[in-house]
């Protein structure tokens, strides 16, 4: 079987690194990787190269490749270059892109997106939404941190002293904990909300306070935030608030998968922030948790708020980013593959698969 690398079309990412390359021929695998696949990760041919892997043109590597591998989509167009059978894996989105799975059954391909699979404990190693969730969260507090004109932490000079800045987090899952954690080391005081009541412990062990509200739906059985009663939203909008309108900066990161993501911060609680105030979504392209937030774009406002609409903040550390991919695709591929390097058929009943199967061949 032979397993072939595209370059991205957008962002900085590549689908495996030299590292997991190694350990996929040392399986028995043939490795093609288009030419430039990881400049923008800094990874040269020569270090693919290095590990056993071929180094090919674009149209090469849709040739050769049993499977296919790309952190994003390819175009409309690309994707009626895919050949029946082809196994084709990557970061779909389906649940944002809703046409994508019917483009590639018209292909008749197999095609597995990494960001369906189900959060348990034998899927963890494949988990994407996980592993880029986690860089994300991280960077967020950091963009954030950049564009906050004060200090995040306290500063004690001859000059005076300088309170520490607040930040807020909506949603505690990884990126939530990933922001309340990186906010703490850097010295802010931290607040946090989640609508599961569970993840109070974790916000408070990382130094953050949790904001409760009584009378939510429970999670998801895949652990992610369940869609909540008006009256609880009419609740937590009232603690926030307040909440909102004392911060420096507001972290955003929760989502409802397969539905627009929730709009929690209003328009009417950021004219409340002082000026030069930041929020950074990460749901921005679900539809944002921000009225104000654009997918993409960083929106002023009137009151000098920035609002940065950035679902794919993984990419600001595409090095590591693309390692915890290239993992997470190592561990897919084992898991659903035979000894012999065939696809698993018997794995129809099985969750990660059906959750991640988004096309199959007829």
């Amino acid at each position: 079987m032979t397993i072939g690398v595209l370059k991205e079309i957008v962002g900085s990412k590549v689908g495996l690194v030299p590292a997991v390359v190694k350990k996929f021929i040392a399986n028995g695998y043939v490795v093609v990787v288009e030419h430039k696949a990881g400049r923008n990760s800094y990874i040269a041919n020569a270090d693919f190269e290095a590990e056993g892997a071929s180094i090919c043109s674009r149209s090469e590597v849709f040739e050769k490749a049993d499977i296919l591998i790309s952190y994003t989509s390819l175009s409309d167009e690309e994707m009626k270059q895919l050949r029946k059978g082809q196994i084709y894996i990557s970061h779909f989105k389906p649940y944002i892109y809703k046409n994508v799975a019917d483009k590639l059954k018209a292909q008749n391909v197999w095609a597995f997106s990494l960001d369906m699979i189900p959060r348990s404990s034998i899927a963890q190693s494949m988990d994407v939404l996980s592993s880029m969730s986690s860089i994300a969260g991280y960077k967020a507090v950091l963009r954030a941190a950049d564009l906050l004109p004060r200090y995040l932490q306290m500063m004690i000079t001859s000059a005076g002293s300088i309170k520490p800045a607040k930040v807020f987090v909506i949603g505690a899952g990884v990126a939530g904990l990933q922001a309340i954690a990186t906010a703490k080391r850097l010295g802010a005081i931290v607040e946090a909300i989640d609508t599961r009541i569970e993840t109070e412990d974790e916000v408070k062990s990382l130094g953050g306070k949790f904001l409760k509200v009584e009378g939510a739906n429970q999670a998801t059985d895949q652990g992610y935030g369940a869609v909540q009663s008006q009256e609880y939203i009419d609740k937590q909008r009232q603690m926030m608030f307040d909440a909102i309108s004392h911060s420096d900066i507001v972290i955003c990161t929760a989502t409802v998968r397969g539905t627009k993501a929730p709009v929690i911060v209003t328009k009417e609680m950021v004219d409340t922030m002082r000026r030069g105030s930041v929020i950074v979504d990460l749901a921005a392209d679900a539809g944002g948790n921000c009225e104000y937030s654009e997918n993409n774009k960083t929106v002023v406002t009137a009151n000098y708020v920035q609002i940065v609409g950035d679902s794919n903040l993984s990419d600001a550390a595409a090095v590591d980013a693309s390692t915890l991919f290239a993992n997470n695709v190592f561990n897919f591929l084992k898991y659903i593959s035979t000894s012999e390097l065939q696809l698993r058929t018997d794995l129809e009943e099985d969750e990660i698969f059906t959750s991640s199967c988004i096309a199959r061949q007829i």
